[in-house]
């Protein structure tokens, strides 16, 4: 019997899709964008339809595994849990709970993948990681200048006059973003793209400014000094709702527009041009996750932030610092869901540092690391010094649907389903501003389980089992509870499959801000109180001629690692076939300057590691750049973070993934 269900989609991404599910004789056979959903409207990507595949494969993990001598064993679960929940109970009793690590990242974005922190948190309390490889700096970034991280609602961008897509290629990572941005140029409304790589999204540009990585925020000082030269920011604004502009206009005081343009390697015109853009209100800047991934990365987005605020694009229809939308997250009821407060012992490392905290951890060392919902072997920068750490913790569990590079490295593998095979519901915190329901389609193949149904187990066998007695529509009817007096309740959600959250559409319209001041900060007292000077500044990337002029000599080429097109992260990159090869893309005078064809296989290197891969010659890409995208396997020539750096932000809550320097030979000819 064939059937159509609505889904939703369960990756953490942008644009969080309504999906249309056709299941036959029990089994998921395609997956379909539904059309009726306010946002997606019938449109997904190609990784949202690799769902598909990614559920029905043959490589899927179907029993629990132990690695014996070396060698992966069949096991019972009876028996993987009764082992597992004696080593935490061993390490409870000896050492401490804090032993334990949970390394926890979103590979999906379902609201009950969060009950992980609750085991843990009734456990005793573990070592959790902190920060974000993602969007880390920038979301700490906007709390200190904002109080919080809030865009608009989709539909905000007609009301634009014009629109600045900043570091952010929405073709790739964004689609519904990019059919809004083909609407509005249709409309009259005028695009220009900032970005090193000319991508899709530029293609559509009226005007596209090419800049040298990691120089964003440079770029935004010389707009702002070009305001303020040509009497052209919003006084009132400046005036009445924000604090520390005599410390911003001290700061661009200090620095040529000639100097500005030759650190960012865009003309003085072109940045005369972009404060003209900024002044001709509204102008909705939307910015990307990779320009924040610098040493200097939380200060870029706050240099940004503040061209929106002194160009009085804040607050306003059809303008706003677009990066993240955090209010959408912060309608559920986390709390009651994870017990923070059953939580008697804590520790934290850096998401970035993870393995070198590992490698010293004392008092006591790390006895037993738990990895869900990633795949830190590949994602996890300075990849060697990952495998070193996870090599030498005594215990390794990893829930997984597929032998990832991390899988390989455990002591004991928990097959997991995928979302066709569990319910949940699904948003994301970057964009749109609804929730998707998504029902349990089909049955688990093999003995795979649900992560809610190990962490029960778990549960019991440690003696909190009571935490765990609820069903599934329990669980779920908690998170909704801050948001029945809005009307939205599971019923309604399950009949709907889709609803609006009660979120502000335009954020900051009252000119009320969520920071100690109440007024946006270009000085932060937020950044002052976490022990920072709060001070915006000039910060460049750590690896880079202004910076470290010996390293850059050494290693002349900036590397970016972008998102793949046809993988959430490291997610399909084994459902695409055996011959998949590692691309090294490459700016135009690389390849001049190197005598560089399409398809030569070539070293890239630096002091960290070094990949092998076959060239691919971009266009119009910034002079000196390279891009490898991230998340392929070690299988495929990966991972790209053997090259990159476990450094964090300059605000301590991000990466550092594209503050990397790397060189680049030919090893042969195509």
């Amino acid at each position: 019997m064939t059937e159509i269900r609505k889904a939703a989609c369960p990756l953490n991404c942008w644009d969080s899709c309504g999906f249309k599910i056709t299941v036959d004789d029990g089994k998921v056979v395609k997956v379909e964008g539904d059309e009726t959903h306010p946002i997606t409207r019938g449109k997904i990507c190609g990784r949202g339809r690799m769902l598909e595949k990614r559920t029905n494969s043959e490589q899927r993990l179907l029993y629990p595994l132990k690695k014996v001598n070396g060698e992966f064993i069949q096991i019972s679960w009876e028996q993987a849990l009764d082992e597992i929940a004696a080593e935490f109970r061993e390490i409870k009793q000896t050492v401490g709970t804090t032993a334990v690590l949970h390394s926890h990242d979103y590979a999906n974005n379902g609201i009950l993948k969060n009950l992980d922190q609750r085991f843990f948190n009734c456990y005793g309390g573990v070592t959790q990681v902190y920060g974000s490889l993602c969007w880390g700096a920038g979301i700490e970034a906007q709390k200190w200048d904002f109080g919080n991280a809030y865009s608009h609602e989709p539909d905000d961008i007609i009301n634009s006059k014009n629109i600045v897509i900043w570091g952010r290629n929405v073709a790739r990572t964004n689609m519904h973003l990019y059919e809004r941005l083909l609407e509005a140029k249709k409309q009259g409304i005028k695009l220009f793209v900032i970005d090193p790589l000319y991508n899709a999204t530029a293609k559509q540009a009226d005007d596209f400014i090419t800049v040298r990585p990691g120089m964003d925020g440079i770029l935004a000082a010389g707009i702002m000094k070009e305001i303020l030269r040509l009497g052209l920011e919003d006084r009132d604004f400046i005036e009445q709702s924000t604090h520390g502009f005599e410390d911003l206009a001290g700061l661009l005081d200090s620095i040529s527009l000639e100097k500005i343009s030759e650190m960012t390697e865009v003309s003085c015109e072109m940045i005369t041009q972009l404060a003209l853009v900024y002044s001709d209100r509204p102008t909705a800047t939307y910015m990307g996750l990779g320009m924040q991934r610098y040493e200097n990365g939380g200060n870029t987005i706050r240099l940004i932030d503040a061209l929106a605020a002194i160009s009085g694009n804040i607050g306003l229809r059809g303008g706003g610092a677009n990066y993240a939308n955090l209010q959408v997250g912060q309608s559920f009821a986390f709390d009651e869901l994870t017990l923070p407060q059953r939580k008697q012992n804590s520790r934290q490392f850096s998401m970035m540092q993870q393995a070198e905290e590992i490698l010293k951890a004392a008092d006591p060392s790390i006895e037993m690391i738990v990895v869900t919902c990633g795949n830190p072997l590949t994602q996890v920068p300075d990849s060697r010094v990952v495998e070193k750490a996870f090599s030498s913790v005594p215990t390794v569990v990893v829930l997984e649907q597929f032998m990832t590079d991390t899988a390989l490295m455990a002591d004991y593998v928990l097959p997991t389903t995928t979302a066709f095979e569990e319910e949940d519901f699904y948003y994301s915190s970057m964009y749109h501003h609804y929730i998707n329901y998504s029902p349990k389609l089909v049955s688990a193949p093999g003995e795979a389980k649900s992560d809610l149904w190990i962490w029960t187990q778990l549960a019991e066998r440690l003696g909190f089992g009571e935490d765990f007695a609820y069903t599934r529509d329990e669980w779920l009817r908690m998170t909704l509870k801050p948001l029945e007096d809005s009307g939205i309740t599971l019923e309604k959600l399950k009949e709907l499959h889709t609803m609006e959250l009660p979120v502000e559409k335009v954020p900051w319209r009252n000119r009320k801000f969520q920071t100690p001041t109440g007024k946006f900060e270009f000085t932060s007292h937020i950044g002052q109180s976490k022990g920072k000077s709060g001070l915006l500044s000039l910060a460049v990337p750590n690896e880079s001629k202004w910076k470290n002029r010996l390293l850059a000599k050494t290693y002349p080429y900036q590397l970016l690692t972008i998102h793949p097109l046809r993988s959430n992260h490291s997610q399909n990159y084994h459902l695409l076939g055996d011959n998949l090869k590692l691309k090294v893309e490459i700016a135009p005078n690389i390849a001049e300057d190197q005598g560089l064809s399409n398809g030569d296989y070539v070293r890239v290197w630096n002091d960290r590691g070094e990949v092998m891969g076959y060239i691919s010659i971009l266009v119009k890409a910034h002079p000196n750049t390279i891009n490898i995208d991230e998340g392929i396997w070690k299988k495929f020539g990966g991972s790209v973070n053997q090259l990159t750096s476990s450094r964090e932000s300059d605000n301590g809550l991000g990466s550092t993934l594209y503050d990397c320097l790397v060189n680049l030979e030919r090893i042969k000819t195509n």
